[in-house]
């Protein structure tokens, strides 16, 4: 009876009220009292600051993207799902995912400076040489350096600030290189002055910590890709990682088919002369190459993945230090490399200087057994002469352009080579 009432009722009820009385069994104290369902929650990552490096900081190398870390924008390969757990801390880079909408993912490198072990010897290193005592704030105890009381004190980052500094970056320093570094700090919000005003202690901590570490995500900052710079892009810091465009380094392909590799090492060529001749007039050299120096892309397009060992000479103002001052040495000169390491003067490197090593390390990797006679033993042969700086009658400019003229014929246009396809298809410059 009660149901037919309730029915009855419902014929000059509100029809979203019926369907819910209909939904609900037809009692209407029950469509009274029902409450929304509950939103589904997703599950939390737990993110460790001593993971992140955030417990380090101001030692560390920066805070623009703990964001999407906290929000799970940015993901590692295998941290998909709530049971997973982060990887090892120990690991010096990851594979992750990164993203703007939720919807779409990219592929991302997640680096950190050096490595965790290198990193905890060095926070020992500056609490008992500083403090003497095993622990302490790494912070407080760098403050107190004369070096950091110095920067604090300063408007503009200058070569006297920087002197003794362990990144070939810094070697041979220019008030135009400096003053490009702080203009181009991403870290902090772009304020596009030479001067070091919109700087706060902090931040002014932050960046002498990261080039007194390792100066590739300073070179990722002030070199971007966007502006044709052979580097991957730098998207943000948080504590001591950094996370930038996801490369495959360069010993994944020394296996690869012949067009393949024939596309690599013009590539490294193309890398080369960029690095020597550019239109800022900075001239780029290595101090050491190895196979994970260089990275490329999914689309094919090849990259500069570790610019830790770059060294920079500005051709238009020259260096700025004395060889007497580069011998300065203080705690940041000590924190992950031997105090006592030897630098290489500026007036030493030459332009063959990176094309040497190149053809030592990593063109013979890529290119040899590849191809049919006579082509190989011509490669070969540049390769041999290449490697033991023997071809003295010919510039660096000549040398790669010996090679490039022999690996040009070689390579094949298709969609494997996405960064030139289809342009090759129309143009003669392939």
């Amino acid at each position: 009876m009660g149901r037919w009432i309730c029915c009855l009722c419902s014929r000059v009820a509100d029809p979203l009220m019926l369907l819910l009385v209909l939904a609900l069994g037809c009692n209407p104290s029950t469509a009274a009292t029902a409450s929304p369902s509950v939103p589904h929650i997703k599950p939390s990552y737990s993110f460790g600051r001593t993971f992140l490096g955030l417990d380090k900081c101001n030692a560390c190398i920066g805070t623009s993207i703990c964001k999407k870390f906290f929000k799970e924008e940015i993901r590692f390969d295998t941290w998909l799902s709530s049971h997973l757990k982060l990887p090892p801390s120990s690991l010096l880079s990851y594979s992750g995912n990164y993203t703007d909408d939720a919807k779409s993912w990219r592929l991302v490198d997640i680096t950190r400076l050096t490595s965790k072990y290198q990193h905890d010897r060095a926070d020992k290193r500056i609490c008992t040489s500083l403090l003497k005592t095993k622990t302490c704030s790494l912070e407080r105890a760098l403050r107190r350096t004369q070096r950091f009381q110095k920067w604090l004190r300063a408007k503009r980052l200058t070569p006297d600030l920087v002197q003794g500094l362990p990144s070939p970056m810094l070697r041979c320093p220019s008030q135009r290189l400096l003053d490009r570094i702080v203009r181009r700090y991403a870290e902090v919000p772009d304020a596009g002055s030479i001067y070091m005003d919109h700087l706060t202690d902090r931040d002014k901590l932050r960046l002498l910590y990261t080039l007194a570490v390792n100066s590739h995500p300073i070179l990722l900052q002030i070199f971007p890709d966007v502006e044709g710079w052979p580097f991957p892009r730098y998207l943000g810091s948080c504590g001591r990682l950094v996370v930038s465009a996801s490369t495959r380094p360069l010993r994944d392909f020394f296996g690869a088919a012949p067009e393949v590799a024939a596309d690599l090492g013009l590539q490294l060529l193309a890398v080369l002369r960029s690095m020597a001749t550019n239109d800022l007039n900075y001239f780029f050299y290595f101090t050491h190459v190895d196979a994970g120096t260089f990275g490329v892309l999914s689309n094919g397009h090849l990259f500069i993945r570790d610019g830790s060992t770059l060294g920079i000479i500005d051709k238009e103002e020259g260096s700025q230090l004395i060889d007497g001052q580069q011998e300065y040495k203080d705690i940041f000169s000590c924190l992950t490399v031997n105090c006592q390491s030897a630098s290489v003067s500026c007036d030493s490197i030459r332009e063959k200087h990176s094309l040497i090593m190149v053809c030592q390390d990593l063109l013979p990797k890529l290119l040899t057994g590849k191809f049919l006679s006579p082509v190989q033993e011509r490669i070969d042969a540049f390769l041999q002469r290449c490697a033991h700086g023997h071809d003295d009658e010919h510039g660096a400019n000549e040398a790669m352009a010996e090679l490039a003229e022999i690996l040009k014929p070689l390579r094949s246009c298709d969609s494997r080579f996405a960064y030139r396809y289809p342009d090759c298809r129309y143009s003669d410059k392939y």
